[in-house]
């Protein structure tokens, strides 16, 4: 354990080891999708088969997070760090050179294992590391710029990896960071751990991964094929199984969350804050590669270099948080990050982002600006709530918010910009004998390609600008649901604010 308050230079230089699976951990859940194409080429897998491999690597991920943080409690932070930097990098060379489908989708699945323990491992051990409040939040602040980083960095050093070599160097580059992190990381980072755990909550562990896998199984089902009785099935397991796991961590004797954290509003806060800016995040990004590439002509490069200006919004915003919660409070912060999240968005949904790149491209800035502020924040809301020895637990549920939020965007801005589509396309599209094109852009691209003529272009004009009107949709439900967030959490936050305040008076 750290006793000092006032962080060391070895301190530091440990931090900068943690940045590296935050990174990585982040680049891996993008890089997929820029290699799909040769991917796909080269294993020939079935529909299905691409599905999983796309999947299974948030799945289970997702559903490990909570277990692996209370493990890392219960076992030590920096060992369950190493353990997991050896899978992933093991599990990276197997992707690197799968010679089939079947050992693609096994590959993502011990990556996603690898994974699940890096993430609330780094997050808990910050908190070990930094006693003095000040140092964290700039210690986390890094942390939230380097885990965005790496999701906007995965498609660009992926596409340019892929512009010499073969699909699984993509995969590869992992092995060497892992293997420097398990080099380096027994000399730079402390281990910690919770010294009065006597056991680990097996049964809370079962339960929290039936809950999340329900949960997030749902959510990533109704994006995909809209709500049937698949999806309903699995929300209603989820949701059963949050609350066996919430009335089981009440009664057990060694539980993987203290629920006392939730009698606070302070971390409910933070959590609802992170699942917000999560989905705000993850859902237009689902759409913007898509937009850019089809509005606006763009490769898959040179979207992901187009997209730079995001991953420096972010890292703004991250740097910001620290001072600025110095200065406002908890509040302060998370508010003005909601906010700004709001104005992206606005100027997404208002601004003339089919004529011009750039304007899109200023929003999603302003947007991924208060992302890193209300990420950042919140992240270190969570750990300041928490007590040291709990922080693996907590960092794990901080980080399944991040998953659930992400899901949950997909699945509501795609809802939303699909219905904007078909209505659009319903109304002018020269679609009369075939419905597909009504459907997806996909569709209506391929079916425009098909045509000749007026009435190719007519019908490829019609499907993007519906498109277009779909992504302006999607970005005012996320202006609506980020400046409502801010309008319940602010207030919440500033009541507890002045009650400790009064505390501390009387």
């Amino acid at each position: 354990m750290v006793s000092s308050s006032r962080a060391t230079a070895r301190t530091w230089c440990g931090l900068v080891v943690l940045l590296l699976p935050a990174l990585l951990v982040a680049m891996d859940i993008s890089v997929l999708f820029v290699a799909a194409p040769q991917i796909t080429s080269a294993l020939r897998p079935t529909a299905t088969q691409w599905l999983w491999a796309m999947d299974v690597y948030g799945f289970v991920m997702a559903s490990l997070l909570i277990t692996m943080g209370g493990l890392g409690d219960r076992i030590g932070r920096r060992r369950l760090l190493l353990i997991g930097a050896g899978l992933f990098g093991t599990a990276s060379a197997v992707l690197a050179y799968a010679p089939s489908p079947e050992l693609l989708i096994a590959g993502r699945a011990l990556l996603a294992v690898g994974g699940a323990t890096l993430a609330p491992s780094t997050l808990s051990l910050i908190r070990a590391m930094f006693a003095d409040g000040g140092q964290r939040g700039i210690a986390v602040g890094a942390w939230t710029a380097a885990f965005s980083g790496g999701a906007v960095a995965g498609p660009v050093i992926g596409g340019a990896l892929l512009e010499r070599f073969w699909w699984g160097s993509v995969f590869l580059m992992n092995v060497p960071v892992m293997a420097l992190l398990l080099a380096v990381g027994p000399l730079l980072i402390p281990e910690s751990r919770d010294p009065a755990r006597a056991g680990f909550d097996l049964p809370g562990a079962a339960m929290s991964l039936v809950a999340v896998l329900g949960l997030i199984f749902a959510l990533k089902h109704t994006a995909a094929h809209g709500l049937d009785a698949a999806a309903g099935a699995a929300a209603a397991v989820g949701a059963g199984g949050v609350a066996v796991f919430a009335a089981h961590q009440r009664r057990a004797r060694h539980p993987l969350i203290d629920a006392g954290l939730f009698r606070g509003s302070v971390f409910s806060a933070a959590i609802g804050a992170n699942t917000v800016v999560s989905m705000a995040a993850v859902g237009l990004g689902a759409l913007a590669f898509t937009f850019m590439q089809t509005v606006h002509g763009l490769s898959a490069l040179q979207s992901a270099l187009w997209a730079l200006p995001t991953f420096l919004g972010a890292i703004a915003g991250a740097a910001v948080a620290a001072p600025l919660s110095a200065r406002t409070g908890a509040a302060g912060v998370l508010g003005t990050g909601l906010l700004a999240a709001a104005a992206g968005f606005a100027g997404i949904a208002f601004g003339p982002t089919d004529t011009s790149l750039a304007a899109f491209i200023g929003g999603y800035t302003v947007l991924a600006f208060g992302v890193g502020t209300t990420a950042t924040g919140a992240n270190a809301l969570v750990l300041s709530a928490t007590a040291p020895e709990r922080a693996g637990a907590a960092s794990g549920m901080a980080e399944t918010s991040t998953e659930f939020g992400g899901a949950l965007g997909i699945a509501a801005f795609g809802a939303v910009s699909s219905a904007v589509y078909r209505a659009a396309m319903a109304e002018g599209a020269p679609t009369d004998r075939d419905p597909a094109p009504r459907e997806t852009l996909t569709a209506a691209l391929a079916a425009a390609d098909r045509a000749a003529g007026p009435a190719a272009t007519a019908l490829r004009d019609a499907a993007l600008s519906a498109y277009s009107d779909g992504l302006a949709a999607a970005a005012l439900a996320g202006m609506g649901v980020t400046a409502l967030a801010a309008a319940v959490i602010v207030p919440v936050l500033r009541r507890e604010s002045a009650g400790r305040r009064a505390r501390e008076r009387g």
